[in-house]
């Protein structure tokens, strides 16, 4: 295998664990959209990213970006939920639609600003932690 494959796989590998960093944080506050799907979405965003790098030599891959960051908008709407206590999800969204960019990064190669996005996102997640359990009871 090639170089370039391995680091293509990096690239997934990197963008799934980085997923999981964001994703643990909203599984630890009992959200819906928690580990597996963070992943997921990681995961998918790289594997668009790697592919339209790779896959279409000469294509303009800032047009794939643009549809990964439609299509997850798309996913992040379908968690905001306006009910008659007020709007819940718009944290969740923006953890989908974070997810999302740092697997993009990931499967560009930009490893350290991938990394670094993540453990923000944890970080800035992980503020509120308190508000997020009271919620769910």
């Amino acid at each position: 295998m090639s170089n370039l494959w391995l680091e293509a796989v990096l690239r997934l590998l990197l963008s799934v664990a980085l997923g999981a960093v964001v994703g643990f944080q909203r599984e630890w506050v009992g959200k819906v959209a928690g580990l597996r799907t963070h992943m997921l979405i990681a995961l998918g965003a790289s594997l668009f990213t790697v592919t339209s790098i790779l896959g279409f030599a000469g294509a303009d891959i800032s047009r794939v970006a643009a549809g990964v960051v439609a299509g997850v908008g798309f996913i992040g709407a379908g968690v905001i939920f306006r009910g008659d206590r007020g709007v819940a999800g718009l944290t969740t969204a923006a953890s989908i639609w974070i997810t999302a960019a740092v697997g993009m990064a990931a499967g560009a190669g930009l490893y350290l600003v991938a990394v670094v996005a993540a453990f923000v996102a944890m970080g800035i997640l992980m503020i509120n932690k308190g508000h997020d359990r009271e919620e769910k009871k």
